[in-house]
This record gives structure tokens, sequence and C-alpha cells, in this order.
């Protein structure tokens, strides 16, 4: 960890490789009024809308919807098999079969999906029929399901996906409203940092929180029917009538909850990081071509208790495509034997080059988790 002391907060960083445009919005951050202790900087951060990805940030008295981000609950489960060994033809059965059972991109269910938790709001109660038809469903962007091998010899199913257009809809719905709140009581933010915010005894902000909430409870239920889904494929393709799977591990990334740190009841906002409380059992996943990792945290007090919240970018995603190099990209991952996503110029914005070192950023956070198991990915679906 390395400390930034010229702004009105400390900043305490798990990483050296940082972008301008990223250092910016943490300084931004930084000098908020409203900003409590110091600002954590985890080690797979990069430029975000408004706040960084990777970081995390604690407020006394305001929430700010840009700090979660437009996935809300959006993060990993992963459940580990009792098989411990897949044969390449029986993989690729398995994945077709997933490809048809789960949707991905911008496709959803035709028909609507169980969700048992009623709408707790005017957006989610907007959306909520749509919603029905978007659960089980990876969407786009980085979301992916992977088939993984462990260190520990045994075979596991790995998700990331989150509350799909539900969460971007009240995310978006609420920082308007922040947005326009700021600019009639003349808030001393600059618009330009995209920073507004909420204060807590409103009741703009209690029905945020009551959505976001709901979104993070959705993003779950979401996770868990592809999860479901997945396994009872693995049951029928395996030629194994019981994988024994192990009950589902599964974390968020992007939330905010209201956590007591160095004595104070605070306002935690983690966005593309995830809780490390002590012996919080969590997932770290590497890029398509790099491992993954199982985790428990350590509850390092200096990052508000979280950790990254995987490999992070080094580059966008129009960046990506300009300049790596298909057939080397496509040759890593073959030479490794994995079955994976990319196919033409436009999924090099996913490749592993596109991604920090998940060694590096490993390394980085040694002082927030412990690794429990490595996954070396066999085969990957990307949304």
């Amino acid at each position: 960890m390395k400390v930034v002391s010229t702004e009105k907060l400390p900043v305490k960083m798990w990483l050296d490789d940082i972008e301008d445009g990223a250092m910016a919005q943490i300084k931004n951050l930084a000098n908020l009024p409203f900003a409590y202790h110091h600002i954590a900087i985890m080690p797979d951060s990069h430029q975000g809308y408004g706040m960084p990805i990777g970081g995390v940030m604690a407020t006394q008295g305001v929430v700010v919807p840009n700090a979660v981000g437009v996935d809300i609950g959006c993060g990993m489960c992963a459940v580990k098999t009792s098989l411990t060994e897949i044969d390449t033809d029986t993989l690729k059965k398995i994945m077709g079969e997933i490809r048809k059972a789960v949707p991905v991109g911008f496709d959803h269910h035709k028909k609507k999906q169980e969700f048992g938790s009623e709408p707790v709001g005017l957006i989610t109660e907007r959306e909520f029929q749509k919603a029905k038809t978007q659960i089980g469903t990876l969407g786009g962007g980085n979301h992916f399901i992977e088939i993984q091998k462990g260190s520990d010899g045994h075979i596991w199913v790995m998700i990331h996906s989150g509350s799909r257009n539900l969460g971007k809809q009240v995310a978006d719905y609420y920082n308007k409203i922040a947005v326009e709140l700021n600019e009639r009581y003349y808030s001393a933010i600059d618009k330009k940092q995209e920073l507004a915010f909420l204060p807590i005894e409103t009741d703009e902000a209690k029905s945020y929180l009551r959505e976001m909430d709901y979104c993070v409870e959705f993003a779950l239920a979401n996770r868990k029917l592809m999860m479901e889904r997945i396994i009872d494929i693995f049951k029928h393709h395996s030629g194994v009538n019981d994988i024994n799977p192990q009950p589902m591990i599964n974390i968020a990334h992007n939330y905010a909850t209201f956590e007591n740190h160095f004595g104070k009841n605070v306002l935690v906002h983690r966005k593309g990081a995830t809780l490390a409380r002590e012996d919080t059992i969590g997932i770290i996943p590497g890029s398509q071509g790099t491992k993954s990792y199982i985790v428990k945290g350590k509850g390092n007090p200096e990052s508000f208790n979280s950790c990254s919240h995987g490999a992070g970018r080094k580059m966008g995603r129009k960046e990506a495509e300009r300049t790596l190099n298909l057939e080397e990209e496509v040759k890593k991952l073959d030479d490794q034997g994995i079955l994976h996503a990319i196919r033409g110029k436009k999924d090099l914005d996913e490749a592993s080059g596109a991604y920090k070192d998940i060694d590096i950023v490993m390394e980085n956070q040694q002082d927030l988790v412990e690794i429990l198991v490595e996954l070396t990915p066999m085969g990957v679906i990307k949304g």
C-alpha cells in the first residue's frame, strides 16, 4: 500500500500503475466534503464514471449513485463440483447446452421467469415485468460463465453477472435526481465530476437505497438461476449421476452499505471492489486466459475491509480492438487448451491482453486476502 497525501483526505492505494484519468477521479473523491477518513483504491483500479472502478469510499450523511455504478449488485458466484476430470468433447457439449439455456448479450428469455420478491419502488415497479425475462441471463461486456480446474483437483463453475437492465434503470434515474437536486441547491460539487449525491435523510436517498438493495437481491437471484441450470446441464452430460455441487459462494462488487469503520457509522460505497472482512470467502477472477482465485478476507481496516473484484482493465474496449493482435490473443488461449470466446476483432475488448496481470494484482493485495484455491480456465462463455 502507498499513501497519497496531497489532497484533503489521504488516498491509500494498492497499486502503482494507474492512468491519469483514474487519478483525477481519485483526487476528486479525496476532496469531497462528505468523504470520510480516507479513500481506498484496490490493485485492479481503472477509470470509471465519476468514481474509478476498484474504488472504496465511505461517506457521512450522503449516498452517491455513481459511486455504486449502473450494474447494481453485479458480482461473482462459484460452485465446486465433485468432478475431477472432464474431457474436451464433453466440455464442448456442456458449453453448447449452456448457450441454449442461458441467453447472453442483449438476449432475454422469451418467457417470464420466476422471481419471488415484489418490487419496492417506482423504478423496480416500472421495470418488474421486463426484469422477469432478464433473470437467468448473462448480459454483455465483461460478464462470463467459466468452467475451471481448481488447484484442489476439482472442476468449478464460475459466473460473473449483475442486475441487468433493472440496475441500470435504477442507477440512471436516481443519479439524474441527484444531479437536479445538486444544481437546485447550488452544491459545491462540480457537475463535471459526475459525483452528484443524495442527502441520506431525504426521501430520494431512502428510495434509492431501497431500490438499490432490491437490485442487489435481483442480481444474486439472477446468478443463482443461471448456476442451477448450468449444474443441471453438468449432471446430464458429465456421465456422473451426482456431481455433488457444494454451496454456492457469492460476492457482490457494486453496492453501498452501512458499516462501522474507525469508530463511526458510515455508508461504504464499493464500486468494483468486494468485501474482504476477516474470514469472508470471496472470488477474484482473472481474464479468460488467466487464473481466478477463491480467497479468504483478512479484514484489513485500511481498505475498509475490501479487496479487488478482478484483474482490472489496462486498456479501454476500443483501444483493445485497435491495438491487440487477434492471432496472438487467440494463440495464447489455444496454446493453453482453453475453449474461449474470441472469434473476431470485436472480441478483443475481452482478450487477456486488455487486462492487468492478475499475478501482480494478487501480489499487491497479500495484506487483504489469503488465496484458498487457484482456478485455471478450461472453457469460457462471454457476454
